[in-house]
């Protein structure tokens, strides 16, 4: 029977002109089956889909005469039973044999077992990933995988990941470990998606769509796999941020965990007396506050300067011309004390003076003079560096107890001694 889709599409379209129509109008034996047992009202359906697969169940002898259904459905008015079974007979999911015995036909055992895959994976959480999957382990055992069949799996996992985003992004604690849950239901098939994918990426035989969704499918899978540590980082996160109440040991989340569980009748039972649309106070306002106000909401002038926000005019920053210079008064000072030591003397009394913070500069730059350090040669620094001076330190330390200084290393910092003139060897 030919399909007329005049009146479904765009005037001047064909529907010759539709190639997606094609393999739709060319699985038309299959598409009747359903559509033969989903036409009519819910309780129709029902019986239909009823009888059909009381029928599929028996394995052992498949074939039923006309007193034995009757007998089997005797829960079923006899009447509707004769017109669901003409209804599966016309439309050829159950077959009458000559013998006149019922019993299903391809199309109808194929409806009854894509029926009971979905009816199966029906009780879980998430069917459509656990269904997508299972179907497409099937077509990979056979060799019949379709580019339609892996972006169907695609399709789903990347849904997933959207809620799972949306679900951290929210900063709700329920929505968090609710689809954490979620998560948790499904890594049995996201574990079983990867075998299959990684099986179908070994073969080198392979197709380039085929072979590029399933590359895609892996991607997705890796980002579903990294959810659950965004997961627990956002407990954490609300974790720090859950309030005590009191010494009660009970939180914030607790509560809402309690409130959550009420019915509409009890959360409005305690509303009572609690919440008021209206604040039932005393007016406080004398006339002259009254009239205060009035006249800022009245006059324009006054309600135009309260509502203006524009930036006040630029103005000019001071310039300064003068180069920097550094503050190296401490170490010039500094300098000409060093340079004028008549003997040795103990670091703590070179180093103190003046609080913590100089006796600190006065140590790092005598620690120059230990440590053999170059430093530069022009300037206040270099001079210091060119002083005539040793530094020696122990290992031991020296109280001070005063300008902030409690110990100190043990040291002594001395004028350097010229070496003394080489001797010629006597002859």
């Amino acid at each position: 029977m030919s399909l007329d889709l005049s009146d479904f599409l765009a005037p001047g379209v064909a529907a010759e002109d539709v190639p997606e129509l094609a393999s739709l109008a060319a699985a038309r034996p299959v598409l009747d089956a359903f559509i033969t047992l989903f036409r009519g009202s819910e309780a129709e359906v029902l019986l239909r889909l009823l009888v059909l697969r009381e029928i599929g169940r028996e394995s052992e002898s498949p074939r039923f005469s006309p007193e034995a259904l009757r007998a089997r459905f005797t829960y079923v008015d006899p009447v509707k039973l004769e017109t669901v079974l003409k209804r599966l007979r016309d439309n050829a999911l159950l077959a009458f044999a000559e013998d006149g015995h019922y019993h299903l036909s391809d199309p109808g055992r194929n409806a009854v077992a894509a029926i009971s895959m979905l009816l199966r994976f029906s009780e879980e959480e998430d069917v459509e990933l656990g269904f997508l999957t299972a179907q497409l382990a099937g077509l990979q055992a056979i060799g019949s995988v379709t580019p339609e069949a892996l972006g169907h799996l695609l399709s789903k996992l990347n849904d997933l990941t959207w809620h799972f985003e949306e679900a951290i992004a929210s900063g709700s604690e329920f929505n968090i470990v609710t689809s954490r849950r979620r998560l948790s239901a499904n890594e049995r098939w996201l574990a079983r998606g990867t075998e299959v994918m990684n099986r179908l990426l070994a073969d080198p035989d392979v197709d380039f769509d085929i072979a590029r969704i399933a590359q895609r499918i892996g991607l997705a899978q890796s980002r579903l796999a990294r959810v659950d540590a965004s997961f627990q980082r956002a407990l954490n996160k609300i974790e720090a941020q859950r309030v005590t109440l009191g010494a009660s040991g009970i939180s914030s989340s607790d509560v809402a965990a309690w409130l959550r569980g009420q019915n509409l009748g009890q959360l409005a039972g305690m509303a009572d007396d609690a919440i008021s649309l209206v604040p039932d106070l005393p007016l406080v306002a004398g006339g002259h506050e009254l009239l205060d106000r009035a006249e800022v909401v009245l006059s324009e002038e006054v309600r135009a300067r309260e509502t203006d926000q524009a930036l006040p005019p630029p103005g000019s920053a001071e310039v300064d011309t003068r180069p920097e210079h550094e503050d190296l008064a401490l170490l010039e000072h500094f300098t000409r004390r060093i340079g004028a030591l008549p003997d040795a003397t103990p670091l703590a009394a070179i180093v103190s003076g003046g609080g913590f913070a100089p006796s600190s500069y006065r140590l790092s730059m005598l620690a120059l003079f230990a440590d053999e350090a170059d430093g530069p040669t022009e300037g206040p620094v270099g001079e210091f560096m060119r002083l005539p001076v040793e530094v020696f330190f122990t290992d031991e330390l020296t109280p001070v107890h005063e300008d902030g200084i409690a110990l100190i290393s043990r040291g002594v910092v001395a004028p350097r001694r010229p070496a003394p003139p080489a001797t010629e060897p006597t002859r």
